[in-house]
């Protein structure tokens, strides 16, 4: 599966999907309580992602109620894969700013996305180096619960 980036009228980029999610075959027309099951986000969020322009323009039915699509879905998937990377909500709106604004942001986008990246690798690296010193003491701790306790003298 993909994901396209769209401005309104047209796809920009395709590019690898985070992982999709679950959605009845053939539908794409969701209500906010659907999409909340299935992202986990909350009713209340998805309404403040909209109003803080990170969710583009979301279809309304005839009686004002929000209607998602299967791409408001891999939006949403997307912006779950930023909100992990710990992009701050002001760095995720400019994204979508720059998505809207269209093909002449390709660049400003993709060093948004590369900073990302960088600090992404930072934190793993961080991460890693903590990881090996949790392996440390646990291989100590073990290695000392082998050692025969010696009598006291």
């Amino acid at each position: 599966m993909t994901v396209m980036e769209t401005t309104s009228t047209r796809t920009d980029v395709r590019a690898s999907a985070p992982k999709a999610y679950p959605r009845p075959d053939g539908q794409d027309r969701y209500t906010i309580g659907e999409v909340a099951a299935f992202t986990g986000l909350t009713a209340h969020t998805l309404r403040w992602y909209e109003r803080i322009g990170l969710m583009t323009h979301v279809d309304r039915s005839h009686t004002g109620q929000r209607r998602f699509t299967n791409r408001d879905l891999d939006w949403l998937a997307f912006v779950g894969k930023l909100r992990l990377t710990g992009m701050p909500v002001a760095g995720m709106v400019r994204y979508a700013e720059l998505l809207r604004e269209g093909e002449h942001t390709f660049e400003e986008r993709r060093e948004l996305l590369e900073a990302t990246r960088r600090d992404v690798k930072a934190r793993i690296a961080e991460l890693q180096d903590t990881l090996a010193v949790l392996d440390h003491k646990i291989d100590f701790y073990a290695g000392a619960r082998r050692a025969p306790e010696r009598p006291c003298a």
